[in-house]
């Protein structure tokens, strides 16, 4: 395998917060069986950007995609997001390094998120 495919999120202080991302890691993982498939985070949850990559180039893997799993490209994506980018680039060389837009910047997802806020059921929301 020498293809990677890093799902880059924010992070939360709460373990909880990460469930989402790691069923949508699952998911990814289905549909690219020939892929290393990792999740990575900007802060508070780890592995983090380097660790991430850094795996995935002790596994022979010598091309990574990075899938930026924002809203919108703020603050973190323009400005913290390059310097740990940048600093993973100068420890591996040998990796090529590609980047999608931000997520929610696609088309696609905004219309997901439409039909989901126009079509999903109320649930009840958990206080604690």
């Amino acid at each position: 395998m020498d293809s990677g495919l890093i799902l880059f999120a924010h992070g939360a202080r709460d373990v909880r917060w990460a469930e989402p991302f790691e069923r949508l890691r699952t998911k990814v993982e289905r549909r690219m069986p020939n892929a290393r498939v990792a999740l990575a985070f900007l802060e508070f949850c780890e592995p983090d950007l380097a660790q991430a990559a850094l795996r995935m180039a002790e596994q022979g893997v010598h091309r990574i995609r990075i899938v930026p799993l924002f809203f919108g490209r703020g603050g973190h994506l323009r400005a913290d997001f390059p310097r740990q980018l940048d600093a993973v680039r100068e420890r591996l060389p040998q990796v090529q390094f590609d980047v999608t837009a931000a997520a929610g910047e696609d088309e696609g997802v905004l219309d997901a998120l439409v039909a989901f806020a126009v079509e999903a059921p109320a649930t009840p929301v958990e206080t604690t």
